[in-house]
């Protein structure tokens, strides 16, 4: 029978003291292997722009402020995790690059990479980054540089925005609608791409903030990138619908005269996921399901729990179909793979990490190890420690394997004692009173700082800032002790985190830098508008309200009824009967701007307006810079 430790060992790739930061990991991948940094410099043809503006001359895009890590040696500083050093000056390498015969990348111009594949007559762009400006200027240098082609057709891989969001930057949409240029996606690529912007949106863009460290300065002592790359770009974001679905394994299309065969990845780092392959360039893409870093099975920034076994499955079944047909590997993050021997390494040590990481989290848990039990104490086999690429700088061991805990227990660990535990506030409040009041618990806090048990100094500076948050020695005590720990961390994400809260202690709520998806927003259906509006809905003050509204679209010729009773707001298609207190006749471009602004211009109604108003005076605004560290 396994024993189950209660001892606190230091957990893989989670942070230690920054001191340690300094010694070489024995059992870690050896820096002397220095092949990464030789892919990534391969088919180096020219430099990107140094910045992009918008069309306002705001800076959307600025490659200088990581100077710091381009032109960084090899010893990491005190105030980074080695492993991390190393992997912010791989994410440094930018340019415009060939991957082979036909096929470039543009690097370093946002989180992700766009791809360019040369086609009979014109250029096909895969995953146009995340905003219009930055694609833009990727298209313009690979037009400079190596042709000046018209984009043919655009692929997304997948259905996160750094892989969509730039697409008006490479098409215009009449050229779509006309069938010029076609857009090629995984089935169910709208529904998913806008999902998680509409219910959870602001709380994960918020999180999200704290996830790239958007309020943090690059340098040494602050953000190093996100570990799958830089920075996020902050210019427009866009969304146009597919014109032509992949539904299924082994579909092939020939597009622009290239041949593409489509391997379907649902349910890995996306819900809606692809790679593919180009048999006549001997090329594989791998979208985001193998790059050069342990992923998220649990993101930071929040989402739904993706699912280990399913991801390891379709890598195994990526390298049984394309392995030995593929002289590169490439993906939307990172630098490419080049050689069948290195490709089959590279595809299984990921295959095999995701295994791993799911096996044995079952195994411990059907021994009654709880999540964090596990992901304090799992060893990984030495194989996939020594490998670079299976490291955790964007995801981490420990949050992984919570997040697979997760995925098959939920948040409860099964100990009563944690079933209904006060919340933050009233926590820090309690314990100030068992420790003796604020001061104790401060000076309890500083003791373990002083002895380096920074993970404990942490809890218990939070408890006081949470029971005065006033309390300035308590803030900067915490602030501290946060950096500390971020200074420590092999995960970019966790540092990005620890540094998010430091700052914002002590300097309050950065301002968000990032503009409103509104090309997202337009590309909402009713369901998903009806939805938005749904989870605004102050529940309390909505208990005694009763009202009912039809909507006709008169773009779609659909139906759909929206009904308030006990605080929720029931909305569906089809409404069978009559009896709605006010019926619409509008198109979704117009029931956007009714329910934003309040706009009735051109929409035909029959009935109590009233019912309107007394809706929208039921809606919630959301608060986009809501604190975290503090209540």
């Amino acid at each position: 029978m396994a024993h189950r430790t209660r001892t606190g060992g230091t957990g893989a790739g989670v942070p230690r003291p920054t001191a340690a930061a300094d010694d070489t990991d024995r059992a870690g991948p050896p820096f002397a292997d220095t092949a990464d940094f030789d892919d990534a410099r391969r088919g180096f043809l020219a430099p990107v722009p140094r910045t992009v503006t918008d069309a306002r001359g705001r800076t959307v895009w600025d490659l200088g402020r990581y100077d710091f890590l381009a032109e960084a040696d090899d010893a990491a500083p005190g105030t980074v995790h080695p492993h991390l050093w190393r992997q912010g000056r791989l994410t440094a390498i930018s340019g415009l690059f060939e991957v082979t015969g036909g096929v470039h990348q543009v690097r370093g111009m946002d989180l992700s990479n766009m791809t360019l594949i040369e086609g009979r007559d014109g250029v096909i762009v895969v995953d146009p980054l995340m905003s219009s400006e930055v694609a833009a200027a990727g298209l313009a240098l690979y037009r400079e540089h190596v042709a000046d082609r018209p984009v043919s057709a655009v692929i997304h891989t997948h259905t996160h925005v750094d892989h969509f969001g730039g697409v008006l930057g490479v098409v215009d949409p009449g050229d779509v609608a006309s069938g010029g240029v076609a857009i090629v996606a995984p089935e169910h690529f709208m529904e998913h791409a806008v999902s998680e912007n509409v219910l959870a949106g602001p709380a994960m863009v918020r999180r999200g903030r704290y996830f790239a460290a958007d309020a943090v300065e690059p340098g040494p002592a602050g953000r190093v990138g996100v570990g799958l790359g830089l920075d996020f770009s902050s210019g427009q974001v866009g969304l146009l619908a597919p014109t032509l679905d992949v539904t299924r394994t082994g579909q092939e299309e020939v597009l622009d005269g290239v041949r593409f065969v489509f391997h379907m990845t649902p349910g890995t780092e996306a819900p809606a996921e692809m790679n593919f392959h180009l048999p006549g360039s001997r090329a594989l893409c791998m979208a985001e399901n193998a790059c050069h870093t342990l992923h998220n099975l649990g993101t930071l920034r929040g989402a739904q729990v993706r699912d280990a076994r399913r991801w390891s499955r379709y890598l195994n079944e990526a390298i049984e179909l394309f392995a030995d047909r593929s002289d590169v590997v490439f993906s939307s993050h990172h630098w490419p793979t080049w050689g069948a021997e290195d490709i089959r390494d590279f595809l299984s040590q990921q295959r095999d990490v995701y295994a791993y990481l799911h096996d044995q989290t079952v195994r411990l848990m059907n021994l009654g190890w709880t999540g964090s039990e596990i992901a304090e104490d799992l060893p990984m086999p030495p194989g996939l420690e020594r490998a670079w690429h299976a490291r955790g700088y964007y995801g981490s061991v420990s949050h992984d394997v919570k997040a697979i805990y997760q995925r098959y227990m939920g948040w409860f660990d099964g100990n009563p004692a944690h079933l209904w535990q006060h919340p933050p506030q009233a926590q820090g409040r309690l314990y100030a009173r068992a420790m003796g009041g604020v001061d104790a618990l401060v000076e309890r806090a500083r003791e373990f700082s002083d002895e380096g048990e920074l993970r404990f100094a942490a809890e218990l500076a939070s408890h006081a800032v949470f029971a005065d948050p006033d309390r300035e020695d308590a803030r900067e005590l915490l602030a501290d002790v946060l950096t500390r720990l971020g200074h420590g961390a092999e995960c970019a994400t966790w540092r990005n985190f620890y540094l998010s809260g430091a700052g914002e202690l002590r300097n309050g709520v950065a301002p968000r830098r990032i503009p409103p998806a509104e090309g997202i927003v337009r590309a909402l259906d009713v369901t998903q508008i009806l939805d938005s509006v749904a989870v605004r809905i102050n529940g309390p003050r909505a208990w005694e309200e009763e009202l009912c509204v039809d909507l006709r679209m008169a773009d779609t010729g659909e139906r759909y009824r929206a009904q308030l009773s006990n605080g929720a707001l029931i909305h569906h298609p089809d409404p069978k009967g009559g009896g709605a207190d006010l019926t619409l006749t509008l198109t979704r471009t117009q029931l956007l701007s009714v329910l934003r602004e309040g706009d009735l211009e051109g929409v035909e109604h029959r009935g109590d307006l009233g019912a309107l108003q007394r809706l929208a005076a039921l809606v919630d605004g959301t608060d986009p810079d809501f604190p975290i560290v503090t209540p």
